[in-house]
């Protein structure tokens, strides 16, 4: 491959920014939590930390099934960020129905 098709190849799905993350993060961690049914006990802060933090939990769980997260572009990256967001608060409830 020469550079010009890299540089086309690289510029097809452009990155999530901070603020994209904020935005996609918010509003995965929110439907996540109307999934879990946990809505009344949080706010945005935390949901937006829910969901970022679901981002990255869901991005690494598809990297151990192979999956190419990394050009996938927004719709994607939502469905990740809720799928690892649903993972989270499932979690947290777990440990939280132990106490």
């Amino acid at each position: 491959m020469d550079s010009d098709t890299l540089i086309l190849a690289a510029g097809s799905a452009p990155a999530l920014g901070f603020i994209g993350w904020i935005v996609i993060g918010g509003l995965a961690g929110w439907i996540g939590s109307k999934i879990m049914k946990r809505d009344n006990q949080m706010g945005l802060l935390l949901n937006i930390v829910v969901g970022v933090l679901g981002g990255f939990l869901g991005g690494w769980l598809l990297t151990l099934f192979g999956v190419d997260v990394a050009g996938g572009g927004w719709i994607f990256s939502f469905l990740t960020c809720l799928l690892g967001a649903v993972i989270l608060l499932w979690i947290v409830g777990l440990v939280t129905k132990r106490r």
